[in-house]
């Protein structure tokens, strides 16, 4: 997995795994352990984590001064009201109407499955191959499973580990509404200093992705209860165990959402169908071995960045015009690695249970919270979080740490248009661009996020920011010899609504029915 490969994988090409009947057993891949079949010996002496690598090695960096960087990143600042009470309230003209809110942090959720890196911001320049990816850059919720109830059974049910655990809220009665009765299992699974016992602690770093990741530990416990019961039907009864069989149908359905619903709302349909259909051109992967490119893990997905809220309508106790709206502050407070309180906020407080429908399109009598627009602002919150600073100045550094070409030359590169300086040079914050002339080069994340705000209408990305993202992704897919598109294209999920061969995020929540468990009604 140490560099890009000069050909692209043929997706029609099978596996090389040891046939078995006429199927064929999984390769198992991923820090150094078998990640799905539970052989955690390692694979070899010198077996790989994984490394990050480049899509575009030939193109000249670009390595602006910091203080540029610096000018800039101070400038990508979204703009917000303050009402009476105080509370943050986004000037609703940045939403994106089409974009429900769970899929910021669906995308935060993804982002936690295929890439971990540890290093230290520098500002100097880094190798990429030199950085090593503590996930398995596949879609393969390695992030949820761990290595499985055998090497990590510390995530699973003692004496019933087919099934995840899962945890329960406090038993202090709650203060924002009294009436929430306590104790309700609707929390991640944690040990005695409040810490969650899951498979990536970084999904319990804020409390939407946290209910998040909850909703898809149940999602396995429903999935293991309907084949039990035979509710769903068994594909292969005498070859898979009902953890592996769980597994396997859990991960394709987060597969397909990723490549059916997260894609389509956030890229160009243009260019989606383009690599779908002609087969990928930058992202190349090397001897079947995926990598994660740095111009996808620093530049183009974090797009993600520009779509936090500074509050939301949670549920029915925290929202506009109540007792507070959930500001980001209080999501990051209520998790087991919030810093902000020593006595910590968990097991969460039952009336901090998520109402899904005020994140997803589920109730057609509630319109969900909204994304704010794909563009190059970022809500006050993320320019002065505790101990790191602007987000965007770290990400923009971050950036030309990794030597990350211009955005004008991946356009160049990839025969698009690039935008031109007068673009790039539009609003307060393009004019601090121009003013230290990156509207002439202009670093790769925030030219993705121009592009964004200028191609896409804040909606979804541009053509350079869709590429490299639906590349990646798809490319993730087409390289992992487990993943549905490779071992069986043809498959359409059976798990959502009767006969309709499709699977949603919403779908997902409405399966395990636990859309609003606290309920609307004091």
């Amino acid at each position: 997995m140490s560099n890009p490969a000069q050909d692209i994988k043929d997706p029609n090409k099978k596996s090389t795994g040891v046939p078995i009947g006429n199927d064929e057993k999984r390769i198992t891949r991923g820090h150094g352990f078998g990640t799905r079949t539970e052989e955690y010996q390692p694979l070899g002496q010198f077996a790989q984590t994984g490394k990050f690598g480049r899509m575009f090695p030939l193109l000249k960096p670009l390595v602006p001064p910091a203080a540029s960087l610096e000018a800039l990143g101070a400038a990508m600042i979204d703009a917000v009201t303050v009402d009476g009470s105080e509370n943050p309230v986004e000037n609703p003209e940045g939403d994106n109407p089409t974009l429900p809110a769970a899929y910021t942090y669906f995308g935060q959720f993804l982002d936690h499955d295929i890439t971990l890196d540890t290093t230290a911001l520098q500002e100097i320049l880094v190798d990429p191959l030199a950085v090593m990816n503590f996930r398995t850059p596949m879609l393969d919720l390695d992030s949820l499973y761990g290595s499985g109830p055998v090497a990590n059974p510390f995530l699973y049910q003692r004496g019933n580990n087919d099934r995840f655990l899962i945890g329960t809220t406090s038993s202090t009665t709650p203060g924002g509404d009294a009436t929430v009765p306590v104790s309700l299992p609707h929390d991640l699974p944690r040990n005695s200093e409040g810490f969650a016992l899951i498979g990536d602690p970084r999904n319990d770093e804020n409390l939407a992705v946290a209910q998040l990741h909850l909703a898809f530990l149940k999602f396995h416990n429903k999935v293991v209860e309907g084949l039990l019961d035979g509710s769903i039907p068994r594909e292969s009864p005498l070859r898979k165990s009902t953890f592996e069989e769980t597994r396997d149908l859990v991960i394709w359905h987060y597969q397909w959402i990723v490549l059916h619903d997260f894609l389509p709302r956030i890229v160009d349909p243009v260019q989606l169908n383009d690599v779908l259909v002609n087969g990928r051109r930058f992202y190349n992967v090397n001897n079947g071995q995926p990598f994660i490119p740095v111009e996808f893990s620093v530049a183009a997905y974090r797009f993600g960045h520009s779509m936090v809220r500074e509050a939301y309508n949670y549920n029915r106790v925290f929202k506009f015009g109540s007792v507070t709206p959930a500001t980001l502050d209080l999501l990051f407070r209520f998790s087991g690695l919030s810093t902000r309180n020593p006595d910590g906020n968990v097991p969460i407080p039952s009336d901090w249970i998520i109402d899904w429908r005020r994140f997803l399109e589920i109730d057609p009598q509630i319109q969900p919270e909204f994304s704010r627009g794909i563009n190059p602002l970022i809500i006050p919150r993320l320019h002065k979080i505790q101990g790191m600073g602007s987000l965007a100045v770290r990400n923009l550094k971050r950036g030309s740490s990794m030597g990350l070409p211009p955005g004008q030359s991946v356009a160049r590169l990839m025969g698009f248009t690039p935008l031109s300086p007068a673009q790039i040079a539009t609003g307060a914050d393009g004019a601090v661009a121009e003013a230290h002339d990156l509207h002439l080069e202009t670093p790769l994340w925030y030219y993705i996020l121009k592009e964004a705000e200028i191609q896409g209408k804040g909606e979804r990305l541009g053509e350079v920011g869709s590429r490299i993202v639906a590349e990646v992704l798809i490319g993730l897919l087409e390289a992992d010899s487990s993943s549905f598109l490779a071992r069986k294209p043809e498959w359409v999920p059976t798990l959502g609504p009767s006969g309709s061969g499709t699977f949603t995020l919403a779908d997902l929540v409405k399966f395990v029915n636990e859309i609003n468990p606290i309920g609307d009604a004091v």
